[in-house]
């Protein structure tokens, strides 16, 4: 959703961090949703925002809701390692079907299963590391 949805350019680390930490805006989390197909997975939702879905049709109701810090630092991590992917892969296809498919560089986990914790999460960047520069194993 960019400067729409945030109403400022996002151009830095300290500026995505001030972002999370006073509240993403919910639609931001609605505009991610409407854009990436996997999260229509419930399990893929959750995972990747903290939020369940009813807790997600709760924050809808609400105009104006903000996403927690937690919830709001899942989704940008979310989108980072997605647009990473999505560099590599050549497509957001490719990337969102990456990061529900085993990986053998993960132990046969799925990288999406991984985010649900910092450490699963630094697995993941290590791993798009390795694949950046074609070192699978």
């Amino acid at each position: 959703g960019g400067s729409k949805v945030f109403h400022q350019a996002i151009l830095s680390p300290l500026d995505a961090h001030d972002v999370i930490t006073q509240g993403m805006p919910n639609k931001a989390l609605k505009y991610l949703i409407d854009h990436v197909g996997i999260l229509a997975d419930q399990n893929v939702l959750q995972i990747a925002t903290g939020m369940s879905l009813r807790t997600l049709q709760r924050q809808n109701n609400k105009p104006g809701a903000l996403l927690s810090p937690d919830q709001g630092g899942r989704a940008w991590k979310f989108v980072e390692v997605l647009e990473r992917a999505r560099e590599l892969l050549g497509s957001q296809t490719a990337a969102e079907q990456w990061l529900i498919s085993p990986a053998t560089g993960l132990d046969q986990r799925s990288p999406i299963e991984l985010l649900a914790s910092p450490a699963g999460t630094e697995l993941v960047d290590d791993f798009l590391g390795r694949l950046e520069f074609g070192v699978y194993a």
